[in-house]
């Protein structure tokens, strides 16, 4: 409509100057900003209403989900609540001991079916390897969670070569992997959802684990560049991307936490975390921090100067100490 406006104006003026051609252009762009601008308005309108209108969750209860770092933590509870609501589980675990206590909690369920399978996801061979056994044992992939991590907490100087290389390897090569191997599935089932764990340390660089920050940045920017990739291809609305980023969890990995206010920002229980993290995914909610204040937190504060910033984050003084002291 707003073309066929701006073609009058021109044809009115009756003339092919540069100065008209400047015009029009103009036209055109003012024009495409408001209908932009109107329709922010509406989608500011339509997640506010959603936000107090209770969410309808998705049915996950035939999905096949495959979880990476299923032998303890977040992993371990991640395959307890998605067996819970009847999906089938698919542990992927380096350690093959801690992985089959993992299998037989999610058994005790007596609900979904669950699978065991050791790999090193960190190697991009035994990746495409287990893509194809679980295929052939179990069935396509339709919901893949990145949650394999490891954190060594101390100052970039002390950081061996081998420490960072393994830490990017991990964090961050692995989720290359996994998702070159399993989004095909996703594709030929034309449905699927892809959850990655990055971390607050994702959003905020912190003292202590300058690798580790990295890589959790690397994730983020990964899973918005793969959500631009799939929105604008064939399966925008077929395959969703989820990225979390828990606060500091309780599950070992922290191996000394600084916490100044612990009832108010003290450690995550993993439980809550993995309850979160299946919520998000059946909301198919893009970007989730745990707690959910997080995410608004670090939103204001890039606002302000960076000095403003500097100051909160003295104030709030969270992080982790040296495992080397």
């Amino acid at each position: 409509m707003y073309y066929l406006i701006i073609y009058i104006v021109f044809f009115l003026n009756g003339s092919t100057t540069t100065a008209s051609r400047k015009m029009f252009s103009f036209l055109q762009d003012l024009l495409q900003f408001l209908v932009l601008f109107v329709r922010v308005l509406i989608e500011l309108i339509i997640v506010l209403l959603r936000s107090i209108v209770p969410k309808k969750l998705k049915d996950i209860s035939e999905e096949i989900v495959l979880i990476t770092g299923t032998g303890h933590g977040i992993g371990r509870e991640l395959a307890l609540h998605y067996a819970a609501y009847g999906s089938t589980v698919v542990c992927v675990d380096i350690d093959e001991k801690n992985n089959m206590e993992t299998v037989q909690e999610v058994r005790r369920l007596n609900r979904g079916a669950v699978h065991s399978f050791s790999c090193d996801v960190s190697k991009r061979d035994q990746v495409l390897a287990l893509a194809k056994r679980v295929q052939t044992e179990v069935g396509p992939v339709s919901v893949l969670v990145n949650n394999v991590g490891i954190m060594p907490t101390h100052p970039l100087p002390q950081q061996s070569a081998e420490e960072i290389q393994r830490v990017f390897d991990v964090n961050v090569f692995s989720q290359f992997w996994t998702i070159q191997a399993f989004l095909g599935q996703m594709k030929e089932q034309g449905k699927g959802h892809i959850i990655s764990l990055s971390s607050i340390a994702g959003l905020v660089g912190l003292s202590n684990l300058v690798p580790y920050c990295a890589t959790k940045f690397a994730v983020r920017g990964m899973m918005e560049a793969l959500h631009e990739e799939l929105r604008e291809g064939p399966y925008k609305d077929l395959i969703k991307v989820t990225t979390i980023f828990p606060y500091m969890t309780n599950t070992g990995l922290c191996k000394y936490p600084k916490v100044k206010f612990p009832t108010i920002l003290g450690l995550l229980d993993p439980k809550q975390v993995a309850m979160r993290i299946v919520e998000a995914h059946r909301s198919n909610c893009l970007e989730v921090t745990i707690p959910s204040c997080l995410m608004y937190i670090n939103n204001w504060t890039r606002l302000l100067p960076s000095s403003c910033g500097i100051m909160l984050k003295d104030y709030i003084d969270s992080g982790v100490e040296s495992d080397l002291n």
